[in-house]
């Protein structure tokens, strides 16, 4: 899950798998005339008996339904001979902050202690049990170390790679699902103001709020599914009276998942503008329509993009 090197270093596979719960979305890309373009697309979808994605507990229930139906889905769609595949696991899965360093340390091993301290405050649990990576961000305005952190279990990540090898598959990236999300948003450095991805899920929401280029709010809200308007609504005035900047606001806005209500309106009444919603062509990707939409798989759709970088 090494953020930096992992994304920093080509060549990734054209070919991506979102997991979530409830289900599995598979994607494939080819590059034509400059254009990404969606070449295979499929969804499997699980019964909570078979997968149900957690934090701290089993994930995969029946590990032999759970990969015959990968491997039928793999088959679906014409992928059955892909052996490399970069993962997008579900949001419940791994914990993901940006934390601050207040002060410098004065060696390598103060600092790992001083990020340990932090990792183990964040996330409630033992480094030592957790498979960690960090990516180094823009110092804050007071110039203190920020890093986006990310954290599974090892207990749970080794069940999806026992997964994967029964299925003869090699999973080179495995990120946390927003993150690929809201990587739609952070590619484009030159994006004028600033980019929110609202991800809507069976937890509830999660905004990635993107500035220059980087991720400067993570913010993954656990509430019941009527509660998500709500909270998306405290979140954007918090946004509004504490973190937009004076002539500039949230200019794009990335929707993924399903099931969206009354969100669109909460975010139009609390910014008091609508930023301009995008989508596959905005992101430089050719995605016909089909019944298996962009917010379902635009998770592994972000993966698969990373083969060209």
């Amino acid at each position: 899950m090494g953020i930096v090197n992992r994304i920093l270093r080509p060549r990734f596979p054209a070919a991506a798998i979102g997991l979530e719960r409830g289900g599995a979305g598979i994607v494939s890309l080819e590059k034509r005339r400059g254009r990404l373009v969606l070449r295979r697309a499929g969804y499997v979808a699980f019964d909570e008996t078979v997968f149900r994605p957690k934090f701290d507990d089993v994930n995969i229930f029946d590990p032999g339904e759970f990969t015959a139906a990968l491997a039928d889905l793999a088959s679906r769609t014409g992928l059955d001979k892909q052996t490399r595949w970069s993962i997008a696991l579900p949001d419940a899965v791994a914990r993901v902050a940006i934390l601050t360093l207040e002060s410098a340390p004065a060696s390598r091993q103060e600092f790992e202690e001083m990020f340990n301290w932090k990792v183990e405050r964040a996330f409630g649990v033992d480094p030592k049990e957790l498979r960690v990576s960090r990516r180094a961000l823009r110092p804050d305005p007071a110039g203190r170390a920020r890093y986006l952190v990310t954290g599974a279990r090892l207990s749970v990540l080794s069940e999806y790679e026992a997964a994967f090898a029964a299925l003869g598959w090699r999973a080179g990236l495995i990120l946390p699902r927003h993150l690929c999300e809201a990587w739609w948003l952070w590619r484009d450095r030159g994006a004028e103001g600033d980019s929110l991805l609202v991800s809507l899920h069976e937890r509830g929401v999660t905004n990635v709020l993107v500035r220059a280029g980087e991720p400067l709010i993570v913010r993954d809200i656990v509430c019941e599914l009527d509660e998500r308007a709500d909270e998306l609504y405290r979140f954007l005035l918090f946004y509004r009276d504490r973190v937009a900047k004076d002539g500039s606001g949230i200019a794009r806005l990335l929707l993924v998942g399903d099931d969206w209500k009354d969100e669109e309106k909460v975010i139009e009444e609390a910014l008091e503008h609508m930023p301009r919603i995008v989508g596959p062509e905005d992101l430089g990707l050719i995605f016909p329509a089909m019944e298996i939409g962009f917010r379902r798989l635009a998770a592994p759709a972000a993966l698969a993009s990373l083969a060209w970088g």
